[in-house]
């Protein structure tokens, strides 16, 4: 699991606790919202917080560089994605990656990866889902198809 610049730490905590109960490695990339040491991200994370397998970078090239993903590894999820997150490839390395909760992903990234854009449909008058609400669906899906 891939967070491009988060900005709340509830979100990061809740999705730090998911990728505990998934075996799934949590990588963040910087510029973070807030402080890895702020109480709210280790309470959302209940006590289970530093067994998370947490990974933190500068930038999203050298989380490219470092763990050199090939194309099809990347998913990338937007609002307007056209592939839908139900047809996530089954590998057994997948990097999912969410944007900013107020900006989304950056043009850099999206621009970078033209096919892998993914999304979570929606109906009704809401903008989005909540970021942790997000990656709890694409998550689970990515596990179902492996």
């Amino acid at each position: 699991m891939v967070l491009v610049a988060p900005e709340i730490h509830w979100n990061t905590g809740n999705i730090g606790r998911t990728c505990l109960g998934t075996g799934s490695t949590l990588h963040l990339i910087e510029p973070l919202g807030f402080s890895l040491d702020e109480k709210q991200v280790k309470r959302a994370g209940l006590d289970y917080w530093q067994h998370v397998d947490l990974h933190i970078w500068p930038d999203f090239d050298g989380f490219m560089d470092a763990l050199t993903p090939v194309p099809q590894e990347i998913c990338l999820f937007t609002k307007k994605g056209p592939r839908l997150f139900w047809d996530l490839p089954p590998l057994d390395r997948l990097f999912l990656v969410f944007g900013a909760e107020t900006k989304g992903l950056p043009p850099t990234i999206l621009n970078r990866f033209h096919g892998a854009h993914f999304s979570i449909p929606m109906t009704g008058p809401i903008r989005s889902l909540n970021l942790s609400t997000a990656v709890g669906i694409a998550l689970y899906e990515s596990l179902r198809n492996r």
